[in-house]
């Protein structure tokens, strides 16, 4: 009897065990859809919003849809690019014909800054452009390291001249985009640098290699007057591109998005600078990402204009945006261009990597 009973006791146990295993996904499953996969990428819909479109380019845009992004393409106001206007009339071109594809963001020049005629011009550019669909305002490094006053003194961005701009903007509920300052790279000689990029970029460009230029705002004064604009404005909607130039150090970033709850920044061209601090500290990068998963945006800072080859860029920017990928959806280990060192992707969660390519752009940029 006894045994009897203990055979079908163990009967009921082992289907009791099948219809548990039935029930709950195992531990293998579970996992498996926690993470995306490097042939996910095409699959994901994402966002890239810093990229420079200045010509009418089909090319760029088949590339971002074979690749499932979708763009935001900034205007802005070196001396090197087509005036602001024509970018403008670019853009407006470019979202008649692929209203689902792409966005853009205006910019403002300082023509006329230091007269009577400068903020109200401003003021009716700024107008007009939202009026046409603007969901963004590029404000660029010329404030800080180009733009002077009448006594030769550089004007910083937190000049009162320029905060009725800034009231405009977010009285009108645009996102304010700043490229404020330049790397910390770019107070160092050229040898200290630390990825190849800057290096590159640096040698070719010693206008803004500000090793050279003792005399103007130093590192710190561009960090400090964009920490001050924050201070005087702080319900603006911000997204400091390029990691806000604090892209040496997450912990320095961190102080800035714990101190402003409406500043969010872009990894545009910065990606190297993480990927760099990974080499010496993984686990630091990786918990900065998750933390702060809410504030960062996925750019590349990619541009096209009229001499672009479209066979050279699309075969450059198809890889680079995949070496992104497999950083932070692997933890393989993995060369990338700017240093020699290997690194070791960061595997984020599915939930962090949405953030990061689609809804926060959505979120920080309303309106994409």
């Amino acid at each position: 009897m006894k045994t009897k009973f203990l055979y079908l006791s163990m009967i009921c146990l082992l289907f009791y065990s099948k219809a548990q295993s039935q029930m709950k996904p195992s531990k293998a499953n579970k996992s498996s859809t926690k993470f995306y996969t490097l042939q996910d990428f095409k699959s994901v819909e994402k966002y890239d919003t810093h990229v420079h479109i200045n010509t009418y380019d089909t090319a760029f845009i088949n590339l971002a849809k074979a690749d499932n992004f979708k763009l935001l393409t900034v205007n802005v106001n070196p001396s090197t690019y087509p005036s602001v206007d024509n970018q403008e009339n670019v853009s407006l071109e470019l979202i008649k014909s692929f209203p689902e594809q792409v966005a853009y963001a205006t910019t403002f020049t300082v023509k006329d800054w230091g007269t009577d005629l400068w903020l109200p011009q401003t003021l009716a550019y700024l107008k007009n452009s939202f009026s046409k669909g603007a969901i963004g305002v590029k404000i660029w490094k010329n404030i800080g390291m180009e733009l002077r006053d009448k006594d030769g003194k550089f004007v910083m961005v937190n000049d009162a001249r320029l905060d009725p701009v800034f009231d405009f903007i977010e009285k009108n509920n645009v996102t304010l985009i700043g490229h404020l300052g330049e790397p910390k790279n770019a107070w160092l000689p050229v040898e200290q640098m630390t990825v190849s990029g800057d290096k590159s970029y640096f040698s070719k460009n010693p206008k803004y290699h500000m090793y050279l230029h003792p005399e103007y705002p130093s590192y710190q004064d561009q960090i400090d007057a964009r920490d001050k604009m924050l201070e005087k404005h702080p319900t603006i909607r911000f997204v400091g591109v390029h990691l806000g130039s604090l892209e040496w150090d997450v912990d320095e970033l961190a102080k800035r998005l714990d101190k402003f709850p409406n500043m969010a920044v872009d990894m545009a061209e910065r990606i190297c600078h993480l990927q760099y601090q990974t080499i010496n500290n993984r686990q630091k990068v990786y918990d900065f990402m998750v933390k702060y998963q809410d504030r960062l945006i996925y750019a590349t800072d990619n541009s096209v204009g009229k001499s672009a080859n479209p066979a050279e860029y699309k075969k450059r920017f198809h890889e680079r945006r995949l070496s992104d990928w497999k950083y932070f959806v692997s933890d393989d280990e993995m060369n990338v261009p700017d240093f020699q060192e290997k690194i070791q992707g960061l595997k984020l969660p599915k939930v962090v990597i949405d953030k990061i390519y689609r809804t926060n752009a959505e979120k920080w940029f309303p309106g994409i």
